[in-house]
């Protein structure tokens, strides 16, 4: 008997269909990495406005992150079940509700389950456009699907700092939410229009409910630990203490749950592939680093140094700009030169940019800001393309798209964590710092003396001279807190260059079937 042929594959699109389309592709992409970024710079206008502390504002990043690095095992599932058309249309939809509810909030709290809702639906919005761009392409024209794909993963960070400044700062914070909703509207109305009827196979599979629920529970007690935790004086609070027993018992559970399950959500035993072990540990590590710092530098630039938005997110963009144009180069080079060379370049311009950084002082110019940027990008167009191609190396073609899932999943909340973990060393490297200053400012000190003797020249009084002197050692303080968080930063970005070569070489590089967001 002869095998039922497999269903035929929907023609490509052609001419202005094409066209429209990608763009509403790449627009549900732009979005949903663009909301990974804009609010960085716009966190003390939020906290500001809605009552709260810098320190509760970051919230509203690792809210988002941790939410979407949960959803991403899930959207294989989503798709299989439901069609990979169907399952983006609802997402964008469901995320264009969320921004707008963002923009909306008229609390922290609300606005942290507003993002967090947001960060849940927008899983599958990147695989999703990814996967719909390949298929509407003909074959040969399938590089330049990904190149489109590619590059709004590259410009949304370049224009998300700068949108989030220019709003916060004329305009008002919600708007940096507020601007999805038009966008979404109109990529899920073109999308559905001539995507529709291209709907892939659907069928019914399992979903390891249990496994998911497990996931929830102790990757949300870490999270929540993480941030509330410097407020809380760690585990002299009993609130700390429960969160740690529920996240370690909950992660102990979930291995077992996973390792012993027939269709786990989590397929752990990838991790026996030494390439894909080794290649999601080194990219959870540059991830984590990355992303820490991209929080840190807007914060410190507005917080202590007077920067408005606009220029913290003028100092970030640099580094985008640089990625977009050596992307396509690190492409080519991708099939001509060992993998790990060019990881290598990535975590040497990282640990760079990061050591460049531990030398600012308080009187850096905007181009001293900017100079380590410009290096970072290098680290940006060679990072993600490269990792991808050394975890994905030895895995089978089905495997892939599980495998992809679990690197990105790990990926999103690595960063995550690392921005509350960032967050927390920061105000207590602070307050170590500000001790330390603070002993020598004293009446006994020649210095200070001196220095008091020169300002009352100048016209201060006692208690303004006091004043000024205070602002400044707080300033010198935050400023060894970050210099020490950079310096961290560029030691773990070496200690990756060891980890890249313990992989094996890969065979001939192919595109990654998922890029980084």
């Amino acid at each position: 008997m002869n095998a039922p042929a497999a269903p035929a594959q929907p023609k490509p699109l052609a001419g202005a269909q094409l066209a429209v389309t990608a763009i509403a592709l790449a627009l549900g992409t732009f979005m949903q990495v663009l909301d990974t970024t804009i609010a960085n710079v716009s966190l003390p206008t939020i906290a500001g406005n809605l009552g709260a502390s810098t320190d509760q504002g970051t919230w509203v990043i690792t809210s988002f992150a941790v939410a979407n690095g949960i959803a991403v095992p899930l959207t294989g599932w989503l798709m299989v079940r439901f069609g990979v058309v169907r399952t983006f249309v609802c997402s964008v939809l469901l995320f264009t509700v969320a921004s707008l509810l963002c923009g909306l909030a008229w609390s922290l709290p609300a606005l942290i389950v507003f993002r967090i809702f947001q960060g849940a639906v927008s899983g599958p919005m990147i695989p999703g456009s990814q996967a719909l761009l390949i298929s509407i392409f003909p074959p040969e024209k399938r590089a330049t699907a990904l190149g489109i794909w590619s590059i709004t993963t590259l410009i949304a960070p370049i224009l998300g700092p700068i949108l989030g400044g220019i709003i916060s700062d004329n305009i008002s914070w919600g708007w940096i939410f507020l601007i999805n909703v038009p966008v979404g509207l109109l990529a899920a109305a073109l999308c559905w229009t001539n995507l529709g009827k291209r709907e892939t196979p659907t069928r019914k599979v399992p979903i390891d409910s249990i496994g998911l629920g497990l996931l929830v529970v102790w990757v949300g007690a870490l999270q929540i630990m993480l941030d509330l935790g410097k407020d809380a004086d760690w585990f002299a609070s009993t609130h700390i203490v429960i969160l740690a027993i529920v996240a370690a018992v909950g992660c102990a559970a979930w291995l077992i749950w996973e390792l012993t399950e027939t269709h786990p959500i989590v397929d752990l035993t990838l991790f026996k592939n030494r390439n894909f072990a080794l290649g999601t540990l080194t990219l959870c590590i540059g991830y984590a680093v990355f992303f820490a710092n991209i929080l840190l530098l807007p914060l410190w630039l507005q917080v202590n140094l007077g920067y408005t938005a606009t220029w913290a997110g003028l100092v970030a963009a640099p580094s985008g700009v640089v990625a977009v144009f050596l992307t396509p180069l690190t492409a080519k080079l991708l099939g001509k030169i060992d993998p790990r060379r060019i990881a290598t370049v990535a975590f040497v311009a990282f640990a760079v940019s990061y050591f460049m950084r531990a030398n600012f002082t308080n009187d850096a110019t905007f181009w001293d800001f900017v100079m380590p940027m410009l290096v970072q990008g290098i680290a940006m167009a060679t990072f993600f393309v490269t990792m991808i191609t050394l975890s994905l190396d030895g895995i089978p073609p089905a495997r892939i798209p599980a495998a992809s899932g679990i690197s990105n999943f790990m990926r999103i909340t690595a960063g995550s964590f690392a921005a509350s973990i960032t967050t927390t060393m920061w105000d207590r490297r602070e307050a170590l710092h500000q001790s330390r200053l603070a002993d020598t400012a004293t009446t006994y000190s020649p210095v200070f003396r001196a220095a008091m003797e020169r300002l009352n020249h100048l016209g201060f009084s006692d208690l303004q001279a006091y004043a000024l002197m205070t602002h400044n050692l707080l300033m010198q303080a935050y400023l060894k807190a970050s210099t020490d968080l950079f310096w961290v930063s560029g030691w773990l970005s070496v200690v990756g260059i060891g980890l890249i070569w313990f992989t094996r070489r890969p065979g001939r590089a192919k595109p990654p079937v998922v890029a980084a967001d």
